[in-house]
């Protein structure tokens, strides 16, 4: 069925439509809860006794310590670890393996923050990263999208910002995001001035910035002074890059440079292996962990070298593979285990984690998109990560960015939300007079408790059909998706940019345009 045809059955008259249409644009009755980041109130799961991360631990300082890791077309960061003391080895011309002694990098990060803020524009929207504090973010990296009115396709800048908007009005995400997509449709070497543009222009909330070259990562970080002032960003944590590294055990110039440059102006810097297991790690989990907090501690550690105090999260992708194919299977059991455990190792460095998120591998936002998405998102919940990117829009093994996955997601988000929230127990929650009010078989619908809290008791979703089957089926029979698309159409066709002042706005765009013109196209 096609959404016209959909539109076509359900009639105009619904009274389910009314609901929805009355709630699509935010959180219907939960929008009271709309909150900048999330203090968890249940506590994390430990999943390894202390003997078992100690094994974990020791076998990451093997790994750094025996094998070491590659550093390629950045002798300035090996100048940084051989002063610190790290054991250089000449590989060639243009790479340098380092051994770092046990204790070596858990020394060096000392100086690295338990937990920072990162502002934003809006302060209201400033965000807390570390300790009990969670960030929600949208998926990121994608260069293709997904809708569906024109399936998949390659995406463009016009998809950018509008996943900016959808990002920016719901009241379940806290945080902008960075590379929301790809826009392949300006030259490679210009498209971050777009990207970083349309987060400063359609959303109020912090960002990712550019991280592909140092020297985008310098412009993304330019762009901030222009919007914060030159001696508010270079005291406080305004823009954030996330960095992977080239497993196994490799970390490239590209990245090096780009969390020198964050490092250096006092910005975060997400510092991600991305591991398949089998190909860039071992296929057991254990190893893949280790292998994942050693090559994490040597990026943040370089932060610290460049600039102490400097805000690093540690971060792990941990993924399976389907090994009679080559193929990697996201939303797997596996590593959700393993992110539990990362969870446990970064507390024991008392460092921020970035960990997990929303991930599938379906092609389309289905019932395997969303049981795959909840597997990996419950381990990031459970396990404590402070920042989630990722946690909307993922489909296609991470090709394709979803609009409809996209606001399904955030429902999910929402629920979440309360779930983190735990539960109170006094008094009023035990209520034992609204079971006394009527007492033995009354209902409780009248009760003086009941009417006091039936408007916040429950989390109330924004998109789900809770309605019994004949009412649903008389109203058109609408499926997750068809809602979903109606939904995020709704939403920016109402949408309206956060206020920003015209003259800020004016040089951001004089920036972008010189920038633009003293370099010619790149398109690889």
């Amino acid at each position: 069925m096609t959404v016209k045809e959909a539109e076509q059955k359900r009639g105009r008259g619904s009274r389910r439509a009314n609901r929805v249409a009355a709630r699509s644009g935010g959180a219907g009755q939960n929008e009271h809860l709309q909150v900048p980041f999330i203090r968890r109130k249940i506590k994390t799961y430990d999943l390894l006794d202390e003997e078992s991360l100690q094994k974990i631990e020791q076998c990451a300082d093997r790994i750094l310590a025996e094998i070491g890791i590659e550093f390629r077309e950045d002798p300035e960061t090996v100048r940084l670890f051989r002063e610190a003391g790290g054991v250089v080895t000449p590989v060639s011309e243009e790479a340098w393996n380092i051994r770092f002694e046990p204790g070596m990098l858990r020394e060096i990060l000392k100086t690295a923050p338990a937990r920072f803020t990162q502002h934003a524009r809006n302060p209201k929207n400033s965000v807390e990263i570390g300790g009990d504090a969670m960030v929600f973010a949208p998926a990121y990296g994608s260069p293709f999208i997904m809708d569906m009115d024109k399936n998949r396709r390659y995406g463009t800048i016009a998809d950018f910002e509008n996943l900016v908007k959808l990002a920016q009005s719901s009241p379940w995400l806290h945080h902008s995001g960075g590379t929301i997509c790809e826009p392949t449709d300006i030259p490679v070497n210009k498209r971050h001035l777009d990207m970083v543009y349309a987060h400063i222009r359609y959303s109020d909330r912090a960002f990712l910035g550019s991280i592909t070259a140092p020297e985008r990562a310098e412009d993304s970080i330019e762009m901030t002074r222009i919007l914060f002032g030159s001696d508010f960003v270079d005291q406080n944590c305004v823009i954030m890059g996330n960095f992977n590294s080239t497993s196994p055990l490799v970390w490239d110039g590209v990245s090096t440079q780009g969390i020198r440059a964050y490092a250096s102006a006092g910005q975060g810097s997400i510092h991600l292996p991305f591991l398949l297991g089998g190909a860039v790690s071992p296929v057991t989990m254990a190893g893949s962990i280790a292998q994942s907090l050693a090559e994490s501690m040597v990026g943040c550690a370089l932060t610290q070298l460049v600039r102490p105090g400097a805000p690093a999260i540690l971060a792990s992708f941990l993924s399976s593979m389907s090994l009679r194919t080559g193929s990697p299977t996201f939303g797997t059991p596996e590593p959700a285990l393993g992110s539990l455990v990362m969870g446990q190792l970064a507390r024991r460095l008392n460092l921020p984690l970035r960990c997990a998120g929303n991930f599938s591998t379906s092609k389309l936002p289905d019932g395997q998109a969303m049981q795959q998405g909840m597997m990996s998102m419950m381990s990031a919940v459970q396990c404590g990560a402070n920042y989630i990117l990722h946690s909307a829009g993922f489909l296609d093994g991470l090709l394709s960015m979803s609009f409809e996955k996209f606001v399904m997601d955030t429902d999910m988000c929402g629920a979440l939300h309360t779930y983190l929230n735990g539960i109170d127990v006094n008094d009023e929650t035990l209520a034992f007079a609204a079971l006394a009010e009527g007492g033995p078989g009354e209902h409780l619908f009248g009760t003086a408790h009941t009417l006091r809290h039936y408007e916040t008791a429950y989390w109330d979703t924004g998109l789900n059909d809770d309605q019994p089957y004949e009412s649903w089926s008389e109203q058109g029979g609408d499926d997750a998706m068809i809602s979903a698309n109606r939904k995020w159409k709704k939403i920016l066709n109402e949408y309206d940019a956060p206020a920003l002042d015209t003259a800020v706005d004016e040089e951001l765009k004089e920036f972008v345009a010189r920038k633009k013109t003293s370099m010619d196209d790149a398109w690889y």
